[in-house]
């Protein structure tokens, strides 16, 4: 991976609604850990064992955890309560040292209001396809489960500690405004159990079982038409299942496909699905919206019913669904 100059992208609270955006299934938990991290001497972070709330000496929860495949989900629940800061780094980039320490300076001067995972690249390269990451060191932090750019390239302490001010503001808006003693107080109850064919269809996920997923967050509907959550899933892991067989050579095919053959339905609906999966929304709504633009007949039906599922994974509530769901009006009527 390259490594640029410093390019900070400020944090705006649109980002919080890419729900697709971090491929959370290509990072189920693992039985077994993976080793750690070499020391720093070695190009590799050090820091507290990595999980939810973890907590250091004399009970202390640290601010500074090494990421990987196995705490990747107990991370990202974290950013529910509190803003979890990710620093993508390599030891093959010069800067990565320099600006992790930095980024651990920052985080550590607000005191448990943020955490800092430090993320070894080389190491755990699915962390850098989850982000998508294309160069290192990359700040990306998550709030609510929902990716926040922050930079990429070399930073000092001030440049990161402007763009945490503006990432507080931004977790503030949120209702994210925990800190890490109170999420490792709150680790400590035990949670409210999700209703049995949510948790069923979860486990299936865990699993890599997307049928049985489907099949649960479809009983589910059956017995609660209005069960907003369970249409929320079904959505998102019918996306997750269409997109698990999907090889990179296959993925590239199918954008050529779709760019020749603009009336080619399965091509284009497959390119959505890629697009939604990498976090570019507006890109897959409007190849739809056109399409159906274009088209009559059952397609045209069979892509409104795909666009409406894909509002689903990214969130109802979202502003490019908003805009999306005017596009769809003025193509339908």
């Amino acid at each position: 991976m390259s490594s640029p100059g410093y390019r900070p992208t400020p944090a705006a609270a649109s980002q919080l609604n890419l729900r697709g955006a971090v491929d959370l299934s290509s990072l189920r938990r693992q039985a077994t850990p993976p080793a750690p991290p070499a020391s720093a001497d070695g190009g590799a972070p050090t820091g507290g064992a990595a999980g939810g709330a973890p907590t250091g000496e004399a009970g202390r929860a640290p601010l500074r955890v090494d990421a990987t495949e196995t705490n990747f989900q107990d991370l990202v629940q974290l950013s529910a309560q509190i803003p979890v800061l990710f620093l993508l780094w390599s030891r093959y980039a010069a800067e990565s040292p320099a600006v992790l320490d930095a980024a651990e300076r920052v985080v550590e001067s607000y005191g448990g209001r943020l955490v800092l995972a430090a993320a070894d690249v080389d190491a755990f390269p699915q962390l850098a396809q989850a982000f998508q990451v294309q160069a290192v060191p990359t700040a990306v932090a998550v709030v609510k489960g929902q990716p926040v750019p922050l930079f990429q390239g070399p930073a000092d302490d001030a440049q990161i500690r402007d763009l945490v001010e503006e990432l507080l503001k931004v977790a503030a808006a949120n209702g994210v405004t925990g800190s890490i003693g109170d999420a490792a107080q709150d680790q400590e109850t035990e949670p409210e159990p999700l209703p049995p064919l949510h948790q069923a269809a979860l486990d299936a996920i865990e699993a890599g079982d997307y049928a049985a997923a489907v099949a649960s967050y479809k009983q589910a509907l059956l017995e609660q038409p209005a069960d907003a959550d369970a249409k929320a899933g079904l959505a998102q892991v019918e996306l997750m299942a269409r997109l698990e067989s999907l090889s990179a050579p296959d993925a590239e095919n199918l954008r050529d496909l779709a760019a020749q053959e603009p009336d080619n339905l399965e091509a284009q609906l497959g390119v959505a699905d890629l697009d939604v999966s990498g976090g570019h929304i507006e890109d897959a709504f409007n190849r739809i919206i056109t399409f159906i633009g274009r088209n009559f007949g059952p397609e045209r039906e069979t892509a409104r019913v795909r666009l409406l599922e894909l509002f689903e994974v990214v969130g109802t509530r979202d502003e490019r669904v908003a805009k999306a769901r005017q596009g769809l009006a003025r193509v339908l009527f």
